[in-house]
């Protein structure tokens, strides 16, 4: 049984949403959920469930909230009783695999790595998001956590990334590309063109630079970059995904035949919004720890926490962790034996 923790405080929409997700997520036999949260809110929103298997659920009283304003770092030192804090030690302490939280960016990531822990041969986690492309997803990693990277942190990313791809996202042999502003080898500034032939000897099927533009094609599986880059790539494909939709809905608006023509072909514009669906992923996981942590959007409804859930029930199944060690030691070992 996997038991995977859940904070029902953080969000927009906490607890309803929270709790609602995790009451379907439940459709998987082999996990157990522990929700965090204020007890009576927490309960009373599964008493609104009907026929919710409560066997599978336990709800832990954690009634401090941390807020977007607090200063991260300081907010975990004195929020010991908050939802991500307490989440965060039972990942910690082995009696939580994974931990879901829609709540502070900041103080998940600055507590994920602080209470969780690295694994070996990680110097920084990495915050990865799954971007959709033409012909699936794109990993993107980092967009969020290191906006000061060395060249190092970017081949971890690289291994990171490509353990993910291939075992939660199903892409065999993932293709690794280091986004940068041509495809030639030289191209780039200082922090890209060291990163290169460390990106070569990573034991990834490293295929070279990746221009942005090139990632909503599917030129790659998984983009690496520093998270100042990640995060502008991140918010401008959010950006951009909502506009199109928005300009394709008031073409197909502006006549009676367009109009007619959008009713033909209802189902195909909605597989394609579905596809820029952020709930359909769940949320973005912090790679490179001792246990999974995964950052919820804000506004994630309980279509979102039921896919975070599953992504981490198979990250367990999955042994994630461990492969990803492995990969590590692998090519650390590799690198000492040249030299």
């Amino acid at each position: 049984m996997i038991t995977i923790a859940v904070d029902a405080a953080g969000g927009d929409h906490a607890p309803a949403e929270a709790v609602k997700g995790a009451a379907a997520a439940l459709k998987n036999p082999g996990i157990k959920l522990v929700l965090l949260g204020n007890e009576a809110a927490v309960r009373a929103e599964l008493d609104r469930i009907p026929g919710c298997d409560k066997t599978r659920l336990e709800v832990v009283s954690a009634p401090e909230i941390i807020t977007n304003d607090e200063h991260p770092a300081a907010a975990i030192k004195a929020k010991k009783n908050s939802s991500i804090v307490v989440g965060l030690n039972m990942v910690r302490r082995g009696e939580a695999a994974a931990f879901v939280s829609a709540g502070s960016t900041g103080a998940l990531l600055t507590g994920a790595t602080v209470i969780v822990g690295r694994i070996k041969g990680v110097d920084r986690p990495v915050l990865g998001t799954a971007l959709p492309n033409a012909k699936g997803f794109t990993f993107l990693a980092d967009s969020g956590a290191n906006v000061d990277a060395k060249p190092q942190y970017l081949a971890q990313y690289a291994q990171m990334g490509a353990v993910y791809a291939e075992h939660i996202l199903g892409v065999a042999n993932p293709r690794v590309g280091l986004v940068n502003i041509g495809a030639e080898q030289g191209k780039g500034n200082e922090l890209t063109k060291e990163a290169y032939p460390l990106l070569e000897a990573a034991g990834v099927n490293f295929t070279g630079n990746v221009e942005a533009r090139d990632i909503p094609l599917g030129a790659v599986d998984v983009a690496v970059c520093d998270a100042f880059v990640g995060n502008v790539i991140l918010k401008y494909t959010e950006g951009m995904a909502g506009a199109m939709l928005g300009m394709i809905k008031k073409e197909l608006m502006s006549s009676a035949l367009s109009k007619l023509g959008a009713m033909l072909a209802k189902n195909a514009f909605r597989r394609l919004k579905k596809s820029f669906d952020y709930s359909e992923v769940g949320g973005a996981p912090f790679l490179g720890l001792r246990g999974l942590v995964v950052k919820a959007h804000g506004s994630s409804e309980s279509r979102a926490f039921e896919a975070a859930i599953e992504k981490c029930a198979l990250f367990a199944e999955r042994d994630i962790v461990d492969k990803t060690e492995r990969l590590l030691a692998k090519t650390a070992g590799e690198t000492q034996a040249a030299e």
